[in-house]
């Protein structure tokens, strides 16, 4: 019998990576730069790099998890405070119910139906851009799926227009906490700075995504022999919508105008100056995370949830991101490896050096691609932000590439390929629940991938040239 063997875990992987850079510190010159204190970050000065006492390490392997702990504590309780507060709006049912509605009234609405797939997707492009929405999308195909055949498509809309709408939304985000917010923390940069840009770019990809769906949708339903997976029958349990309790009553209502106003309340807190209150201004993850656990609470009072089940409620969720909390632990403490083993500007210093001749805006691409990359390996975003960022936060410095343009080539890299690469268990699961087979999957969405990543190059060129992001 023929066994597929399972791809090692992110825990894993970065723990091989702890074992590497042990080994590293016993044969890579030590070295450093000197630094500067700019704007409250520590910015290495160029032309400094110089060689020193060699530092190896050996029980660190052991030492250094419970440091990174320490080191990253205020990013993992912003984790685990975030996934609790997710869960319990989810809870409420209130983001389910406005996509309901919206399958409902397509249904005998014509010129709504023609609008079904854009007005869908925009709200799961919202949601991956603003609260990382991805294994949310596991439970909306239940849904998307039926209405999809129902309006004369096929599976693969059905989970476009929530797994790809939730994905474009995720790469091209602007107020993610679990990748913007993580990344930008750990580059030393206000938290969803540069959000004005970012509000561009995810617009760009929310477009690029729904006229991709959108065109293949017309050619399934013109021609039905076009449908990569026309073969694929599903039971009346899948299709039947109305088992779930999915009415847009007053109580959700609430809810929803009350995301939407922390929404607002966040956009004013991460200005550096104020707009209207001193107070509302210069938000960092304390601020933030305040915002977050009391917009969660409010949510579970409106919905008459009681305290004993809201802090059973946040319980689940925080125990649902105690791996992303654990891998950005465990990934904090290879930078810490690296730094008191005096390899890391050595590892910078060879970097640099591939891209010394090479104008900026080829640099940034360099540094997408390995993004790019690395995310095959490492699918988690906030793993990825906190193995990488250490890394490329100070690479930009030296290649004169903002940190906000640094942390945009990791969102790009991370994001896009999540839509096509077998390790996402996200994807995997999707696909796993639809019952479309991974080729005909990768045959579809392998021009997407392309064209979001020919966008993404020139997004990452803008900045870089036209104006100064900080």
């Amino acid at each position: 019998m023929n066994k597929t063997k399972k791809f090692p875990d992110t825990l894993v992987i970065i723990f091989s990576f702890m074992i590497l850079f042990i080994i590293l510190t016993w044969i890579v010159p030590a070295g450093e730069f000197d630094r500067e204190l700019v704007n409250g970050k520590n910015v290495i000065i160029p032309n400094t790099y110089h060689k020193v006492e060699q530092s190896p390490k050996l029980i660190e392997l052991f030492i250094m998890p419970i440091k990174g702990f320490v080191s990253a504590a205020e990013i993992i309780g912003f984790i685990l405070i975030v996934g609790g507060v997710f869960t319990i709006i989810n809870y409420t049912g209130a983001i389910n119910a406005v996509l309901f509605k919206i399958i409902k009234a397509s249904k005998t609405n014509p010129t709504l139906k023609k609008m079904v797939i854009p007005i869908i997707m925009f709200f799961f492009s919202l949601g991956g851009a603003t609260f990382g929405m991805a294994e949310e999308t596991l439970v909306f195909i239940m849904i998307t799926i039926p209405l999809s055949i129902s309006l004369g498509y096929d599976a693969i809309v059905g989970i476009s227009v929530a797994f790809v709408g939730a994905a474009v939304g995720f790469a091209g985000a602007f107020f993610n906490p679990f990748t913007i917010g993580i990344a930008q923390g750990i580059a030393e940069i206000q938290i969803f700075s540069g959000w004005e840009y970012r509000i561009f770019v995810w617009l760009i990809f929310t477009l690029a995504g729904i006229l991709y769906v959108s065109y293949y949708a017309r050619k399934v339903e013109k021609d039905p022999i076009k449908s990569l997976v026309g073969d694929i029958e599903y039971d009346d349990k899948v299709m039947n919508l109305e088992e779930q309790d999915l009415q847009l009553n007053g109580r959700r209502i609430a809810i929803l105008c009350l995301f939407g106003f922390a929404i607002l309340l966040l956009v004013l807190g991460v200005q550096q100056e104020p707009l209207v209150f001193d107070w509302l201004s210069k938000w960092y993850i304390e601020e933030i995370s305040a915002l977050f656990l009391a917009l969660g609470i409010a949510s579970g009072l409106i919905y008459g949830i009681g305290p004993s089940k809201m802090v059973s409620y946040f319980g689940e969720g925080a125990r649902e991101m105690a791996m992303p909390a654990l891998i950005v632990g465990f990934a904090k403490s290879i930078i810490l490896i690296g730094e008191e083993g005096r390899i890391i500007d050595t590892i910078l210093f060879s970097v640099s050096n591939l891209g010394e001749n090479l104008p900026n805006y080829v640099s940034v691409q360099i540094m997408f691609f390995m993004q790019t990359g690395i995310n095959f390996f490492v699918p988690s975003g906030s793993g990825q932000a906190a193995l990488t960022m250490p890394l490329m936060a100070p690479l930009s410095d030296i290649l004169g590439i903002s940190r906000q343009t640094a942390v945009l080539a990791y969102q790009f890299g991370d994001g896009i390929t999540n839509m096509i690469i077998p390790t996402s268990a996200v994807l995997m699961g999707v696909l796993q629940i639809a019952k479309i087979p991974y080729d005909k999957w990768f045959k579809f969405i392998v021009p997407l991938v392309v064209l979001l990543t020919i966008i993404s190059m020139i997004l990452l060129i803008i900045p870089v040239v036209f104006f100064n992001w900080q």
